[in-house]
C-alpha cells in the first residue's frame, strides 16, 4: 500500500510517501480502507520532534473515513463496507474523567491513517455521520472529539451563556465555534486575521476581535458583558487575559499551549472562585455523544484545503504556516 511515513525529524519535508506492506488485522481488530484523513498540529508537532518518544519511521495521521474490509479474530462492529470514522483515542481506560497511563494517539506510535489501509481496534470504528461528505467526515474525529469534551464534558456549557473562542480559525476552534452555537451559546471570538473573523462570524460568532489590530482586545471583550465559558488552546498572555475576562464563577478550559508559558496572576483565580478545567482528547463515551450530536443538528466541520497524498508535505506546510481556516484534508483513495 501507499503511505506518507516521517523518516527524520526536520519538519514536513521528511515525510515521504512510499510503498510499505498493508497491514493485516489482529484480534480485536478491524482493517479500514482510508478514503481521506485530516490533518493535526500533532501530526506537524512530531516532524518538528515535539513529541516524547518518536520512533521513526512512522505513517503519520489520527483522523480519516473509510470502509471497514475486515475484522480480526474476536472483533466485530459495523457491517463490512459501512462507511466509518475512527476514534483516534486509543487505550482511555476506565475511568471517563482521565486517561489512563496507557493510553496513546492514532499516528505515533501506532501507524496512522496517512495511508491506504490502517488497522485499529475494532472498539474504534464507528458509523460515519451519513449526511457528511467524505472530507467533512475525515475532518471530525480529533477535533470534535476535543472540542465536545472542552464544551460539554468539562465545560458544561449551557443554552444562553456567552462563550469566549480565542485564536478561531484553527481545526479544534473552528468546531469549538460551529458547536457552541448550535448548543445555544452566544460566541465571542478572537483571531489575527480579518479573513478568519469573517468566516467566524458566519458560523455564528456574534462578537469578532482582530487581536492584532486592536492592542486593547481584552478591554474590548469586556464591554460586550459578562464571559461565562472561555476556551483556549493558546496559552500566554492570552491565558492571562482570559482569566481576567471570566465573569466571577465562570468556567476556563485549556486543551493547548501553542505560545510561551503563561504568567498567572493568582488573584484572577482564586478572587473569582473561576473554574479552571484542562483536557485533552475524549473518552469513549465524548466520541459516541460527539457524533450523536453531529448527526442530530446536521453539523459540518469547515474543510479548509484537500491535498492529494502526494502533496502530503504541502498540507503539512499549510498547517505550519497558519493561514488555514477549519481541517486541511487529504485525499488518500
Amino acid at each position: 500500500m501507499r503511505a506518507a511515513r516521517l523518516h527524520a525529524i526536520g519538519g514536513p519535508d521528511h515525510v515521504r510517501v512510499e510503498r510499505v506492506d498493508a497491514p493485516q488485522p489482529g484480534p480485536g481488530e478491524a482493517l479500514v480502507r482510508v478514503d481521506a484523513a485530516a490533518l493535526n498540529r500533532r501530526d506537524l508537532f512530531i516532524t518538528q520532534g515535539l513529541y516524547p518518544g518518536i520512533a521513526l519511521p512512522v505513517i503519520l495521521g489520527s483522523d480519516a473515513v473509510g470502509t471497514v474490509i475486515a475484522y480480526g479474530p474476536g472483533a466485530n462492529g459495523p457491517e463490512l463496507g459501512a462507511r466509518v470514522v475512527i476514534d483516534p483515542m486509543l487505550e482511555w481506560g476506565d475511568d471517563p474523567r482521565v486517561w489512563s497511563p496507557a493510553a496513546t494517539i492514532l499516528g505515533m506510535p501506532r501507524p496512522g491513517t496517512l495511508a491506504e489501509y490502517v488497522c485499529v481496534p475494532a472498539v474504534n470504528v464507528h458509523a460515519a455521520p451519513p449526511h457528511l461528505t467524505r472530507d467533512e467526515a475525515a475532518a471530525l474525529p480529533l477535533a470534535g472529539l476535543t472540542a465536545y469534551r472542552a464544551l460539554v464534558t468539562r465545560g458544561r456549557l449551557q443554552r444562553g451563556e456567552t462563550i469566549l473562542i480565542t485564536g478561531v480559525g484553527g481545526g479544534v476552534q473552528s468546531i469549538v465555534l460551529l458547536f457552541a452555537h448550535a448548543l445555544g451559546a452566544r460566541c465571542i471570538v478572537t483571531s489575527g486575521s480579518d479573513e478568519k473573523l469573517v468566516r467566524a462570524r458566519a458560523l455564528g460568532a456574534e462578537i469578532a476581535v482582530n487581536y492584532r489590530e486592536d492592542p486593547q482586545w481584552h478591554k474590548t471583550i469586556r464591554s460586550a458583558g459578562p464571559i461565562d465559558l472561555a476556551i483556549d488552546s493558546a496559552g500566554g498572555e492570552t491565558l492571562a487575559r482570559v482569566l481576567d475576562l471570566v465573569r466571577p464563577g465562570g468556567r476556563v478550559v485549556i486543551y493547548g499551549g501553542t505560545t510561551p508559558q503563561a504568567t498567572i496572576r493568582p488573584f484572577s483565580i482564586f478572587w473569582k472562585h473561576l473554574d479552571v478545567l484542562g483536557t485533552s482528547m475524549g473518552s469513549p463515551q465524548d466520541f459516541r455523544e460527539m457524533l450523536a450530536f453531529v448527526e442530530r443538528e446536521r453539523l459540518c466541520p469547515v474543510v479548509d484545503r484537500v491535498y492529494p497524498l502526494d502533496d502530503v508535505a504541502a498540507a503539512l506546510r499549510r498547517l505550519q504556516e497558519g493561514t488555514q481556516f477549519g481541517k486541511v484534508v487529504v485525499a488518500i483513495a
